[in-house]
């Protein structure tokens, strides 16, 4: 059990250049949470369930991360800071990684049968923080949600998905087979192809920019011409004689 314990330390540590040493990680809120969360789940599957929302309870009230008792969670799993909440169906696989204020949220059964409602995160998942992830969707293999983003459908696998309702851009072979890249959607790899529509996107601002400064130009010119005729005594002479 120890060696598992230092074995998880150690998958932190691998995710986050923060703490100087394991056990600095045994202070981090997602670890206590999860520790928490393994013995309330427990209590789940035995329908303790009061004790086990007791526990559940507890962990939020230290932790500031509310995870249902009845979520599954697989092994290596690091909620960096907090302030995330997961569902009673929600299914996470191994080495999956949540960053903070993410909400692994549910739909309300339309049948009156609880039923699946949370999402499924495979396999080295990473969300970004503040991202919701909504419904009984799957989230595959290596896939990241970037930061704020909202999404409610399946994401493929090795796919990214940004904004408010997220769209796919799926990420190229060498950046999937990475072992871990951190946030979700680093600042180094674009979201779209700037070549094509993004480089057409940014030539047409330009041009559109462009036109609005001449126009500015013109109207200052046209402005300050009468205001140069008042200010010309021989013009002003002349008009009076």
């Amino acid at each position: 059990m120890l060696v598992g314990l230092i074995d998880y330390l150690d998958s932190v540590k691998k995710r986050d250049p923060a703490p100087r040493s394991r056990w600095e990680v045994l202070l981090y809120p997602g670890v206590l949470a999860l520790g928490l969360h393994r013995v309330a789940h427990w209590l789940f599957e035995a329908k303790l369930y009061f004790l086990a929302r007791l526990v559940n309870h507890f962990s939020r009230f230290l932790t500031a991360i509310d995870i249902h008792p009845g979520a599954t969670i697989g092994k290596y799993f690091f909620i960096d800071h907090g302030f995330t909440v997961i569902g009673e169906t929600a299914e996470i696989g191994d080495w999956v990684t949540i960053y903070q204020c993410v909400t692994l949220g549910g739909t309300n059964p339309t049948n009156g049968q609880p039923g699946k409602r949370h999402p499924t995160i495979s396999d080295y998942a990473i969300i970004g923080s503040g991202a919701q992830v909504i419904g009984p969707i799957t989230v595959g293999q290596r896939a990241r949600i970037g930061a704020n983003a909202v999404v409610t459908d399946d994401v493929p696998e090795g796919a990214t998905m940004i904004g408010m309702k997220a769209r796919s851009t799926l990420v190229p072979a060498e950046e999937w087979l990475r072992e871990f890249i951190p946030y979700g959607t680093p600042c180094d790899e674009p979201c779209e192809d700037q070549s094509t529509v993004g480089k057409r996107r940014a030539d047409a601002m330009e041009a559109e920019l462009a036109a609005l400064r001449a126009e500015l130009e013109a109207l200052k010119a046209d402005r300050a011409a009468p205001e140069a005729a008042e200010r010309d005594p021989m013009r002003r002479s002349g008009s009076g004689s």
